[in-house]
């Protein structure tokens, strides 16, 4: 299977106020979307141990995969993580509603 740029998805809400919710988004080149979800929770828990040891955040790994933007006291439900295809919003290449 090809390598392409996937995005994983994971719910994520913090623990001293459970109404507090949000989504943790990952991405980074993989073969499958099982790969994907693989790869994105590897960086999380480098990034989480690192950060608990009192360590610098890990730089961007292999595929371009990273956990920035952590945050301390939220907890990401990887049960509910959902992995696809990424889609760059932005890109010129995307469909627009606006004229030029």
């Amino acid at each position: 299977m090809a390598l392409r740029i996937y995005e994983v998805d994971v719910p994520i809400h913090d623990t001293t106020h459970p109404d507090r919710r949000g989504l943790h988004v990952f991405t980074g080149v993989a073969d499958s979307p099982a790969a994907a979800l693989r790869r994105a929770h590897e960086v999380y828990d480098a990034v989480l141990a690192a950060h608990t040891a009192g360590l610098d955040i890990p730089d961007t790994q292999d595929g371009g995969w990273t956990a920035r933007g952590l945050r301390p006291g939220w907890e990401l439900d990887w049960h509910a993580a959902k992995a696809g295809p990424w889609h760059n919003s932005v890109s010129w290449t995307s469909p627009s509603d606006f004229a030029l």
